[in-house]
């Protein structure tokens, strides 16, 4: 009896530590984009959490007791940096475990806002206060080669905290490379048709994307969503679209600024969306190709169009 209790035991003690080797890693991420592409390197192993509900802005989110607790507890955490979510840094303070603010990795290519970005908004006290010129744009995701570099250190963090996944963990950021490659084909093939044409943007997000594929907003109309800019400054920005003529104005969902209508009453001018964020992208494997494809189909469809 003895000896059989002890091989029970021992045979318990071994599927425990098989069932240890093989628990899932908790991994959160503080925006959706994130999140897609921490999904690409789990498939298969475990589905990585976010913390910003779809609609809420990363600039300035304010945080529940149980985002709180979420974010000083959860086993990897990754987000933008400072220069994103600035509501991070103090609950971060609190936290034992080590994070990773991604603009902080080697091998990213950087953006910083150009000086003459905002020089049609001088007039206007609403511009964006987020994208101050010379300030870093953190709006790094929409570039694929920066994801494959956040991709490439989360399936790094993964294999060490759970050795026993680590060929799927490397199997599977192979196949997001592979898939980038072949979505950046895509791209550019739908895109060069509309290189050159002018367009206008509400927000200052898109410089990565546009870099990628030989784009170029016309202007940025920076106002905040929440605030209406003045008489005056909404004739300027009329201004500037009755000189450029058939063009695109593109705001981001889930809210379009309350002057838009206004704006482009009487011009041939279309109002359309773009999603940097990707808000309600099922977090799967190919998610963050999905963001980038519907970004660039938005965006042509609507240029495609005039």
């Amino acid at each position: 009896m003895p000896r059989l209790f002890a091989i029970f035991v021992t045979f318990t003690a071994s599927l425990f530590a098989i069932n240890a080797a093989h628990a899932e890693v908790n991994v959160l991420t503080s925006i959706k984009p994130l999140q897609l592409i921490a999904a690409a390197v789990q498939d298969g192993v475990g589905v990585p959490e976010v913390l910003l509900p779809p609609g809420a802005s990363p600039h300035n989110y304010a945080l529940r007791p149980s985002d709180v607790r979420k974010v000083q507890s959860v086993e990897l955490l990754y987000w933008i940096g400072p220069d994103m979510e600035g509501f991070l840094p103090r609950v971060l303070k609190g936290r034992s475990l080590p994070s990773v603010a991604v603009q902080e990795l080697p091998g990213l290519k950087l953006r910083r806002f150009a000086e003459d970005s905002h020089s049609h908004a001088e007039e206007a006290d609403e511009h964006d206060h987020d994208h101050r010129p010379g300030s870093l744009d953190a709006h790094l995701w929409l570039s694929p080669v920066n994801a494959r570099v956040i991709a490439a250190k989360i399936a790094t963090d993964l294999s060490a905290a759970d050795p026993a996944n680590a060929p799927r963990y490397r199997s599977n950021l192979k196949a997001f490379d592979e898939r980038l490659d072949a979505l950046d084909l895509r791209l550019k093939a739908r895109l060069i048709g509309i290189a050159g044409k002018p367009y206008f943007v509400f927000h200052e997000a898109f410089d990565y994307f546009e870099d990628a594929y030989g784009l170029k907003h016309t202007g940025v109309f920076s106002v905040a969503a929440e605030v209406q800019p003045g008489a005056q400054h909404v004739a300027a920005m009329r201004s500037r679209l009755q000189d450029v003529g058939k063009t695109c104005v593109f705001s981001e969902p889930p809210l379009r600024p309350r002057l838009a209508e206004t704006l482009v009453a009487g011009l041939p001018v279309k109002l359309a969306e773009l999603d940097a964020l990707g808000g309600y992208t099922p977090a799967t494997a190919r998610g963050y190709e999905q963001v980038l494809e519907k970004l660039g189909n938005d965006l042509a469809g609507c240029l495609e169009s005039l």
